[in-house]
């Protein structure tokens, strides 16, 4: 795994990045747009996946780090949670979730293998950079 100068050169954060890019797209159209619980929810959620591991890079070490990065994919968990209620609130089509549905996995999938490389690592304080 290579050393990242930025938080944007982490391909979590590049998923992460584009999940909230496509949240936004398909809830801003339709009755997504007209509810405001749900569409701020699950906006909230995918804006809180790339901040966690943008801030977590930026913490003070590789514990707090892989804190971060536990939220973050927690946050994917939930983005992918609602995607469900928009699907069933008949506010995405059948392609629409299935590719929302994919995107939201493989980025938890991408946070997840980041904690386990730096868990596996052995490397401490800020020696990832």
């Amino acid at each position: 795994m290579p050393t990242f100068q930025s938080f944007t050169e982490i391909e979590a954060w590049q998923k992460a990045r584009a999940l909230t890019f496509e949240v936004y797209s398909v809830s801003k159209k339709g009755g997504f747009s007209k509810d405001f619980g749900l569409r701020n929810q699950i906006r909230d959620a995918s804006v809180s996946a790339m901040s966690n591991i943008a801030e977590g890079f930026d913490r003070n070490g590789t514990a707090e780090f892989i804190q971060f990065l536990a939220i973050a994919k927690g946050s994917v968990a939930e983005v992918a949670s609602q995607l469900y209620v928009a699907k069933d609130q008949n506010y995405l089509t059948a392609d629409e979730f299935s590719h929302l549905t994919v995107l939201a996995t493989e980025t938890g999938r991408k946070i997840g293998a980041l904690m386990s490389y730096l868990r596996k690592s052995g490397i401490k304080g800020t020696k990832f950079r």
